[in-house]
């Protein structure tokens, strides 16, 4: 394996470039690229930066020029679901393109020329992660959506419930690199935890959280997946 670490803002990846052995520096694309060692298992850890393009390059990069075959992106996000909590943790098993629609050409949240609209997380990769969760808040696992924009009014998550009833948490790059995974062929599991309700104090909420918790939680999560991938190969 040669795992590829994907997150959007510093924050959530504060501490595993400090935890890579023999770390190695490459910038592309305005973008810095860690590589080395990760608790034994060769990884590249990265920032994205925020949407949806800026993850499908950086995923599509990760595998085209450092050759990753796993990808895990690790981040926070609001909840979808009134028994999604601040703090929980949503392991994603499918996710959908919420602003994407091509409607009457195609149906709503189709992506065009591949018949989905909905794209499956890898079952191993999300498997271990959410044992790996588990052992540090409550989990949820099922459909995340993500889009061009931060979802910060009551009214915005209510629609968005009524469109995708199944719907546990919003983001804004997961299922763009869902669609890059999918088309490369490249094993991916995305994990999120929630920093906040998506209604009117969500900008408020999100900030504090991702400061104060949100780090700690990808940094236990992506400590314990990979030491016990490495126990279990």
């Amino acid at each position: 394996m040669r795992l590829g670490i994907i997150s959007a803002l510093a924050e959530e990846q504060h501490g595993l470039i400090e935890a890579l052995e023999s770390p190695y520096k490459l910038v592309h694309g305005m973008r810095e690229y860690t590589g080395g060692k990760l608790w034994e298992i060769d990884a590249v850890c990265v920032l994205s930066r925020i949407g949806k393009v800026a993850a499908a390059m950086t995923a599509s990069i990760l595998v085209e020029k450092f050759g990753v075959t796993h990808i895990v992106f690790t981040g926070v996000a609001g909840s979808g679901d009134k028994n999604v909590k601040v703090g929980d943790i949503v392991v994603a098993e499918e996710l959908v393109q919420h602003d994407f629609d091509a409607s009457p050409l195609f149906p709503q949240f189709e992506i065009p020329l591949t018949g989905l609209s909905r794209f499956a997380t890898d079952t191993g990769l999300t498997e271990q992660l959410a044992a790996a969760a588990a052992q540090t808040t409550r989990v949820h696992r099922g459909m995340i959506a993500s889009g061009d924009q931060f979802i910060g009014k009551l009214a915005q998550i209510q629609a968005l419930k009524a469109a995708l009833p199944d719907l546990l948490a919003v983001e804004m790059e997961g299922a763009a690199v869902a669609q890059v995974c999918f088309e490369l062929g490249i094993p991916f599991a995305v994990i999120r935890t929630i920093s906040d309700n998506a209604n009117d104090d969500a900008a408020v909420d999100f900030m504090h959280f991702i400061k104060t918790v949100a780090s700690r939680y990808a940094f236990d999560v992506i400590e314990r997946f990979c030491r016990e991938h490495v126990r279990s190969v």
